[in-house]
């Protein structure tokens, strides 16, 4: 493991993280609440650290694939330490725990929380809510990924950062340089969110400041909202529409995306992952809206769809918002919940879970072993996207979804053996290893997780990194092998 290599891209992750802090300083002095210095101290001292950092590997670094997930997991502990001191420094969140979880929770884009009274701080604190945003954003895309458009100045190749960090098992490459990749899918991001502020301003009639922050945390999939009831405290049906068709698009691959803002729309339907996303998404909204109606809980129909489409969307592409506590909901909700909770965006989104992907890959692998028992002597190949799926990446992918349910069981019985019950501790570990925020049971739509023991705030802080790095990143840093000197 070259240490060095991996102490200077980490002290360069720090300094950009510092030059991030300086946008809610800009914010605090707009609205004259004394949080400046906070932001300055901390983002000058990240600055020290990173330089220092910088300077003891200033050797020129050998990365490889070892040293990549180091620095993407080490990477994202780092920046989260580094988020937590607003909280401290303001004095919004007293304890260290609870602002590391808050900050961690925020750059996974899980958007667990422990503040109890969002709208008494904002109305005091507009710098740490917009700060609590702005980190959501940058873990969205990933700040590995933000690095790596310039990490080339410090002479680091970066296809090894981008493969430990993108999500989803087969990053794009849009052109043939990984910076200029980056490049482009930073731009992307950037404009839809631009976007969303402005139909959240302009349609539905969302204050600047509000309207900023959720576009924010609804493109990072990561559901912080700047209100205590979350969305729906706003009370506008084209508020709800709004952030619903974004999260739509933020559960997207932003390749696709991409491609279609250069001319190229038919991508989406000739891409089946999207067609199969898509496929979900209508068919979980008709069987939730179905399941409401009679129940006549939102007194009409197209209050139910809306209700019942925001969620389905929220859930399934991890972004955690609400508009109701759908734990009062009938039961049958609850498992389509709790399913899209565990299969997430598209491979390539900002979305957490296995990913849709992966699941249709298991669907098609399951089909082939079917028809193999009816004719065994048949030669079958699966095909993604009109091209034969090599057999590394099925074993790579049924071999994901293994490790996924082991770590989703075991953090379940790590729950329960702390005292919780079984809906909570299956809610509990769905929601931060999925990156999705909101649980079930104590941890629904309408709570939080400060009533949480410091041992399981600690738990479900390693199952949010586990899951917003894709298991293997963070799971291989256990390995004795990964630390030998070859």
């Amino acid at each position: 493991m070259n240490l060095r290599g991996v102490g200077r891209v980490l002290g360069f992750l720090l300094l950009v993280t510092s030059c991030s802090l300086l946008l809610p300083l800009l914010v605090d002095l707009l609205y004259g609440e004394g949080d400046w210095e906070v932001f300055l101290l901390t983002a000058v001292g990240g600055a020290l650290v990173g330089g220092c950092l910088m300077w003891l590997g200033h050797t020129r670094p050998a990365l490889r694939h070892r040293e990549g997930f180091a620095i993407v997991t080490l990477g994202w502990i780092a920046v989260g330490l580094l988020g937590a001191v607003p909280f401290l420094g303001t004095g919004v969140i007293p304890g260290p725990i609870d602002a590391v979880f808050e900050s961690i929770s925020g750059f996974t884009t899980t958007g667990s929380t422990i503040m109890t009274d969002i709208e008494g701080v904002a109305a005091n604190h507009h710098a740490v809510i917009f700060w609590r945003s702005l980190i959501q954003w940058l873990g969205g895309m990933g700040i590995v990924v933000l690095a790596l458009a310039i990490l080339p100045l410090l002479g680091v190749g970066g296809m090894q950062l981008f493969r430990a960090e993108a999500p989803g098992p087969s990053p794009d490459r849009l052109t043939s340089r990984i910076s200029a990749t980056a490049r482009l899918l930073w731009g992307v991001y950037v404009l839809i969110t631009g976007m969303e502020v402005l139909a959240l301003a302009t349609i539905g009639g969302m204050p600047i400041f509000d309207s900023v922050c959720h576009a924010l945390t609804t493109m990072a999939t990561g559901g912080f909202s700047t209100l205590d009831s979350s969305v729906g405290g706003f009370r506008s049906g084209a508020v709800e529409w709004i952030i619903t068709v974004f999260m739509f698009i933020a559960g997207v691959n932003f390749s696709l995306h991409y491609l279609a803002l250069r001319g190229r729309l038919a991508v989406y339907g000739r891409d089946d992952e999207f067609r199969f996303y898509a496929l979900v998404i209508v068919g979980a909204t008709v069987l939730v809206s179905a399941t409401l109606w009679p129940v006549h809980l939102f007194g009409g129909f197209e209050p139910t769809v809306r209700a019942a489409a925001f969620q389905v969307v929220s859930i399934a592409t991890t972004t955690g918002y609400g508009t109701a506590d759908y734990v009062l909901w009938p039961p049958f909700t609850h498992m389509i919940l709790l399913l899209l909770m565990t299969v997430g965006g598209c491979a390539g989104s900002t979305g957490g879970g296995i990913k849709m992907m992966r699941v249709l890959l298991l669907l098609k692998h399951a089909h082939v072993e079917v028809q193999k028992l009816l004719h065994p002597r048949a030669v079958y190949t699966l095909w993604f996207n009109e091209r034969p799926v090599t057999p590394a990446l099925a074993t790579n992918v049924l071999g994901f979804f293994m490790l996924f349910m082991v770590v989703f069981v075991a953090g379940t019985l790590l729950l329960t053996l702390a005292g919780r019950d079984i809906v909570t501790s299956v809610g509990a570990v769905a929601a931060t290893l999925g990156n999705i925020g909101p649980g079930l049971g104590d941890v629904g739509p309408t709570c939080n997780y400060s009533f949480m023991s410091i041992a399981e705030k600690w738990l479900l802080m390693l199952l949010m990194l586990i899951g917003r790095l894709e298991l293997y990143t963070v799971l291989i840093l256990f390995m004795p092998a990964t630390w030998r000197k070859i």
